[in-house]
Formats: structure tokens, C-alpha cells, sequence
């Protein structure tokens, strides 16, 4: 099979779905992969090392399975064509017209953050959420710092000074992972989820840290507050309304990681990593869609690990459990349920 990588063009996503490694196995395998250019030269990989690699240069659309990272953006709107498919994080719910050009072009649609969905493994999704959550208390930190509107509360307190407070919605991938950032740096950290299922386990390695299950969400005290929330393949839950934010001291940060999906609060809407953030209500949101790839190396080297497998699947025509609950939309047709009752279009199933 003809597979394709070109280099992606969102704002300040500098990942790649596969790196020289990755390249190699598959050409070893009979398969033929065809490079844009200066496709890793953000993360110090040059064309030259994917040629040895045995890719070749040239259209990247041209192929029959095109490999990358993040969403279509508006210019490639048109590329995708009839028998072909489209392998990347997809995101539709957020973007009516994203998903029209999909449902348009003909194409079939694989997302990285629904493959593996029915057994909640979530395999692609997985290690891009553990890197978001790490940031997320990174960039949260930075909010706070008085040029960039926030308080000037530092996180980790000072000597005869407390810490700041941080309020983690959700305990999974990436709340745990922001818990482990927070918990690590000495903030005093509240945890609130839905379910308390994972909370012994999270009380034994990170003790002194409040959970809280199942009950009325505050935040007044919070200096920061990390939105991870998750329901795969399903828009965000509005879990901060106007009003909470209002109770907040001014200068207080928001750090929504399920904006892709929509966003945790009622003000978050999309930034990038060039204007990472705005201010709403007194409270500095920074709602970048693309987190993981300000860490864009590790992040890459991550990402090939989880997605090289079922790049070998799709090439082979197989078709396992967890990469069906991936293919959200197939020759012009919605085949996601979740993103169908969403986004109030038909469903088909598979």
C-alpha cells in the first residue's frame, strides 16, 4: 500500500504520526511511503533521514492511506478523495463544517481518539492525554505569572508562604497525570470525579490530596483549574458555568484539555499556541487544542508507538475490534453513534 505523511499545518503542531523508525518497518514490509517535505524538521528529523529510511518525496494525498496527526485544516478540506483513507486525530463534534468536507470527499475517517473505544483502552488517545495532563499543570503554572494575566500565585508556594490551590476535574488519564505534575511540585491539590473508582489507588501514591466523588463542583478557592474530563468519542461535558468562574479570584487560571471536544466550561472556545489565551469572567482560559504538541518530540515518538500497529492493520486489510470503533465516517456516510447523536446527523452503522 501507498501510504502517505504530509507535514501538518495547524497552528503550532509540530508532531509527526511517524518517524524514521516507523517509516522503515513498514517499507521492510513491502509498503512504499511518501513524505511532504521538511516533514520532521520542526523536532530536529531531516528529509534526508526518511529518505534512507526508504521513503520517497512527493504527495503525501496521492496515496491510498494518509497518516497524520491532527484534523483537517480549512486548505485541506479538498484533498481527500473518494477510496481513500484518512488516519489522524479527527475531532468532528466541534466543527460542523469540518465534518461536512468529510462526509463530502467520499473518504473513510479513522480517529485516533476512538480506536479501542468499546474496551476503554483507547490506545492512540492514551498517550497523548498523559502528556496533556503533565502540561497542563506546566501551563497552568505559567497563567499564573502576572504578564500573562494571572495572579501571581506560584504553585508551589514559597518558604512561610502556601501553596497555590489546584482543582483537577476527572481521575483518569489526565487528571491523573496533572495530579502527579501538581502533587510533584507541592501544590495543594482537590481531585473531583464522578466516580471514586480510581481514587485508592491515586490516595496510596499521592497522599494528602483531597477527593472528592460525586458531589457539587467549587472552585472558588482555586488558583488553577484543570479541565480532563473525557467521554470517548462524545462532546465535553459543561461542568464550569459563568457563575463558578465569577467565584474565583481574578487572575485565576483555567486549563481546559477537553476543548477539542468542546470544552469543560460554558466560556472556554479554542486558541492556539500562537495566542494561547484569553481572559473571561477575571479568569485566564488557555484552551489550545493541540497541547501535547508544545512537547512535540516526545510527544511524536509517543504517538508512533500507539498508532504504527494499526497503520500495519489498515495495510493489511484487517480490521480488528478496536480500530472499527475508530472509523467515524466511511465513503460519504456517518458511522460514529455517539458523534451522530452529537452532532444530530444520521447514523450507519458499520
Amino acid at each position: 500500500m501507498r501510504i502517505g505523511l504530509p507535514r501538518e499545518i495547524k497552528d503550532g503542531e509540530f508532531r509527526v504520526a511517524l518517524t524514521p523508525a516507523g517509516v522503515g518497518e513498514l517499507v521492510r514490509s513491502g509498503h512504499a511511503v511518501v513524505c511532504g517535505p521538511d516533514l520532521g524538521s520542526a523536532i530536529g528529523i531531516s528529509d534526508q533521514e526518511y529518505k534512507s529510511a526508504g521513503a520517497t518525496s512527493g504527495n503525501p494525498w496521492d496515496c491510498e492511506l494518509v497518516v497524520k496527526v491532527k484534523e483537517l485544516q480549512e486548505p485541506e478540506y479538498r484533498l481527500p478523495r473518494k477510496g481513500q483513507t484518512v488516519f489522524s486525530f479527527q475531532h468532528f463534534g466541534p466543527e460542523p463544517a469540518l465534518l461536512d468536507a468529510a462526509l463530502a470527499s467520499g473518504a473513510t475517517f479513522i480517529a485516533f481518539e476512538t480506536v479501542g473505544q468499546d474496551g476503554g483502552s483507547l490506545p492512540i488517545l492514551s498517550p497523548m492525554s498523559a502528556i496533556a495532563g503533565r502540561l497542563a499543570v506546566q501551563v497552568g503554572a505559567w497563567c499564573l505569572q502576572k504578564h500573562n494575566g494571572g495572579s501571581g500565585t506560584m504553585l508551589a508556594g514559597a518558604a512561610g508562604v502556601p501553596p497555590g490551590n489546584v482543582v483537577i476535574l476527572g481521575a483518569g488519564n489526565v487528571g491523573s497525570n496533572a495530579l502527579a505534575v501538581a502533587h510533584g511540585i507541592g501544590a495543594a491539590v482537590t481531585v473531583i470525579a464522578k466516580s471514586g473508582k480510581r481514587f485508592p489507588a491515586l490516595e496510596k501514591k499521592f497522599p494528602g490530596v483531597n477527593f472528592q466523588n460525586n458531589c457539587p463542583i467549587d472552585v472558588s478557592a482555586a488558583d488553577l483549574v484543570i479541565g480532563g474530563v473525557l467521554t470517548p468519542g462524545q462532546m465535553s461535558p459543561k461542568l464550569i458555568t459563568r457563575a463558578m468562574l465569577r467565584s474565583m479570584r481574578p487572575g485565576s487560571a483555567l486549563v481546559d484539555v477537553g476543548i477539542d471536544q468542546g470544552g469543560i466550561a460554558e466560556t472556554s472556545r479554542p486558541t492556539s499556541h500562537s495566542e494561547p489565551v484569553f481572559v473571561e469572567e477575571g479568569v485566564v482560559h488557555y484552551c489550545v487544542p493541540n497541547m501535547p504538541a508544545a512537547a512535540a518530540r516526545t510527544a511524536s515518538l509517543a504517538l508512533e508507538k500507539a498508532v504504527l500497529p494499526f497503520v500495519f492493520e489498515i495495510c493489511g486489510n484487517f480490521h480488528s475490534s478496536s480500530l472499527k470503533t475508530g472509523i467515524q465516517v466511511k465513503s460519504g456516510k456517518l458511522t460514529h453513534e455517539f458523534l451522530a447523536r452529537d452532532t444530530g446527523r444520521p447514523y450507519h452503522p458499520l
